[in-house]
């Protein structure tokens, strides 16, 4: 992956080499940690990082959840953020921030209040998540053999690190199968979310994406739905079966790290004609628009870094 400079952990910046954990760390053994995802973007007036406040806040959400306490607040760790990107001097287009908290050294057993809380945020340049030609053309999706976890056995409203190994292996079992990417169902057989994305499709004009009954409330796809109604389309939060898919005029992923990435393909059944198709095509450029500041109307959205 690519390095920096600096990686901000329990309130100091460190070099990036020096930003270590103990290998009996409670997370590592028992999985109990949460992420985030969010980017900044270089804009004619620098770097300005998109929904800075709205990933903080889930952040400390999911943190809630899944009873770890960080220590910060939202604005300490707003403030962070800002100057790790400063500080680490970036000079391309793209820079994903992983702000993360996870239990450390002290406490071994499945029990977890008395081990230590670790906070750590970190910064790197990453281009497009499934690659720069996915975002042209498209990309194949394989509907995966497991399933999301239900909420009687899982919180999946907590972006927690343990949640992910369903996501890691529904992603090795599509590649291996030849694809770029799985797309999940819940245990009803509805379309729920990618491995590490949002699912939108277009059937007669509507944009329709699941609601997130089992599955992280999304940033980026609240964004696109706004996007979208502001545009005059007809967007609906409806359960997704599968063969609703297979024939489906037009489809996408969304996320802050696949952005808008078109979907041509899905079990081997072509979506539309085969490509990104218009109104995918109109979203995507009217998305990079707001988070490259070169639209007014949803400049809020940005958190200028200098």
């Amino acid at each position: 992956m690519n390095e920096a400079k600096f990686i901000w952990m329990n309130g100091k910046f460190k070099p990036w080499h020096e930003a270590q954990t103990h290998v009996l760390s409670h997370t590592l053994h028992y999985g109990n940690g949460v992420i985030e995802g969010t980017k900044a973007y270089k804009t004619a007036k620098g770097y300005a990082i998109f929904r800075l406040e709205d990933h903080t806040r889930r952040l400390l959400e999911s943190a809630k959840m899944v009873l770890v306490n960080v220590p910060y607040s939202v604005d300490t760790l707003n403030e962070a953020q800002k100057e790790l990107v400063r500080k680490n001097e970036f000079t391309g287009d793209n820079v994903y921030i992983r702000p993360f908290a996870f239990l450390g050294y002290g406490v071994m057993g499945v029990y977890h209040k008395e081990a230590p809380v670790e906070t750590v945020l970190a910064a790197w340049e990453w281009g497009a998540y499934l690659g720069e030609e996915g975002l042209q053309k498209g990309i194949r999706l394989k509907i995966a053999s497991m399933n999301r976890p239900s909420n009687t056995s899982n919180m999946g409203k907590a972006k927690a690190v343990a949640n992910y190994l369903n996501s890691q292996m529904a992603k090795y079992e599509a590649i291996e199968c030849g694809y770029d990417e799985a797309l999940l169902l819940d245990d009803q057989g509805y379309v729920t979310e990618a491995s590490g994305a949002c699912f939108f499709m277009i059937r007669n004009g509507v944009i329709v994406t699941p609601p997130a009954d089992n599955t992280l409330e999304s940033i980026t796809q609240k964004t696109v739905i706004e996007i979208a109604r502001n545009m005059g389309y007809t967007v609906e939060r409806r359960r997704i079966t599968r063969d609703e898919v297979y024939v489906a005029e037009e489809a996408f992923l969304t996320g802050t790290a696949a952005e808008i990435t078109p979907v041509r393909e899905v079990d081997a059944r072509i979506i539309g004609g085969g490509s990104r198709g218009p109104i995918t095509q109109i979203l995507q450029s009217t998305y990079f628009d707001i988070v490259f500041g070169r639209n007014a109307k949803y400049e809020h959205y940005l958190t200028y870094v200098s």
